[in-house]
């Protein structure tokens, strides 16, 4: 009797075995389609779900659509139509069709970098009549015409560069409106990617008999001169004289050298930039067009007395700008406008001169709230010695007629702080790296 017991109870626990081994394999085996079917049901949403919305925010009064890393392939219709600024970047868009962005008549600035654009029709940017700022870069395109942008008119800020472009004939018309003088920042660093012989050339740079006559284009020799004007001579100082330093940062050190220009063949993957304490008395057109991304330029203690307004043109990228104690005045008209990202910028020890020269810069300043700057103080002429140039400025609105005040006279209302914060640092001679914990701590 014992021994029947014994083997039922082996029975009945083999039977319970597979129960306990795993309850969810015997519901997998007796279902397997829905599982396999879930699975590849999640995948569509993976793949082409935006995942989050796109956001819209104000900031600084002006509307915002960040919409960047969607996955989007064409605009939605229920974004709102009062934007000022738009984000496309990074997404999988192909083509611009006609009055893609028509119905979006305030918007200042689109940014469709990094998308998969080949295509862009003729009125695709209809209706963008305030558009100033417009980034295609880090596209497909090959060939565009002028007529694209006729319906941009104030655009001031063209990014093209990293296409393929196939620089015949049809891009004439576009070459032609970047090389005009009044869009030094339409198309800068677009290159050519074919034809071969034109491979690698800027798109600036190019003759229109170099686009439209093959035969003339073997037997032409270059010129030294385009349109009447002499050509831009690089300096012949070379920049052997400096080290490179690797850590922490890619660093060319120039400083102490008795340089009287700015070193040609600077490397282009060179951070930080140090010119200080030599003899550079101007900066000409482009001395730094090439060092794409140079964040920290030190060219104090030289006696600068001249900046061209396109000596910086291409340092988008730059943080930090040192001019203390040099000779500079003012600034001419357009020198610190390709500088999008500054945020330091060192003016101190310099003869400013308090007359109408002095307000670019003082209303750039103004304007670009987030750079935080020393040393703007009026050094001449008499009358003014000692005062700081917002101050200076009031002075001379106050004394115009009411209807003759600038429309952003709103700004004076802030010089009080602008004035209290100058005196903070009028006498700080402490090494740049205090002045930089005192400014962003």
């Amino acid at each position: 009797m014992r021994l029947v017991t014994i083997v039922i109870l082996f029975l009945l626990c083999k039977a319970a075995e597979p129960r306990r081994a795993s309850p969810g394999g015997v519901r997998s085996r007796a279902r397997p389609g829905r599982v396999g079917s879930g699975r590849r049901a999640a995948h569509p949403v993976k793949r082409y779900a935006p995942g989050l919305p796109c956001e819209v925010y104000t900031y600084l009064h002006e509307k915002y659509l960040d919409c960047q890393e969607r996955k989007l392939v064409y605009v939605l219709p229920d974004w709102p139509q009062d934007l000022l600024h738009m984000l496309l970047a990074r997404n999988k868009i192909r083509v611009l069709k006609n009055n893609m962005f028509s119905k979006f008549r305030k918007l200042k600035s689109l940014d469709l970098q990094q998308n998969e654009i080949s295509k862009i029709e003729s009125e695709a940017f209809f209706g963008l009549n305030k558009l100033t700022t417009l980034l295609l870069q880090h596209n497909q395109i090959k060939a565009l015409t002028e007529e694209v942008f006729i319906y941009t008119p104030l655009l001031s800020y063209l990014r093209l560069y990293d296409n393929p472009w196939h620089c015949v004939c049809d891009m004439e018309t576009l070459i032609s409106m970047l090389q005009v003088p009044k869009n030094r920042n339409l198309g800068n660093y677009a290159k050519c990617e074919s034809p071969q012989e034109l491979k690698n050339k800027k798109l600036r740079q190019i003759r229109s008999e170099e686009l439209c006559n093959e035969e003339e284009r073997e037997q032409l020799e270059p010129k030294p001169q385009v349109s009447g004007r002499p050509p831009v001579i690089k300096p012949d100082v070379d920049s052997s004289l400096c080290h490179i330093y690797v850590f922490p940062i890619q660093t060319l050190d120039c400083k102490r050298k008795e340089l009287k220009k700015v070193p040609n063949n600077i490397p282009p993957d060179i951070v930080k930039l140090d010119l200080s304490n030599n003899k550079i008395n101007q900066l000409r057109p482009k001395e730094f067009e090439d060092v794409h991304e140079l964040k920290k330029l030190n060219l104090s203690s030289n006696g600068i007395e001249f900046i061209d307004p396109a000596a910086f043109l291409g340092l988008i990228h730059l943080e930090e700008l040192d001019l203390s104690n040099n000779s500079l005045q003012n600034f001419d008209y357009g020198v610190l406008e390709d500088l999008y990202f500054l945020k330091l910028l060192w003016l101190r020890d310099n003869p400013w001169r308090c007359d109408y020269s002095i307000h670019y810069l003082y209303y750039w300043l103004k304007h670009h709230y987030n750079v935080h700057y020393t040393g703007l103080e009026c050094k001449m002429p008499e009358e003014y010695k000692g005062w700081f140039v917002g101050k200076y400025v009031r002075s001379y609105y106050e004394e115009c007629p009411k209807d003759k005040l600038p429309a952003y006279s709103e700004t004076f209302d802030q010089d009080t702080e602008e004035d209290e914060w100058e005196k903070v640092h009028k006498d700080h001679t402490a090494k740049k790296q205090s002045v930089r914990i005192t400014i962003v701590g």
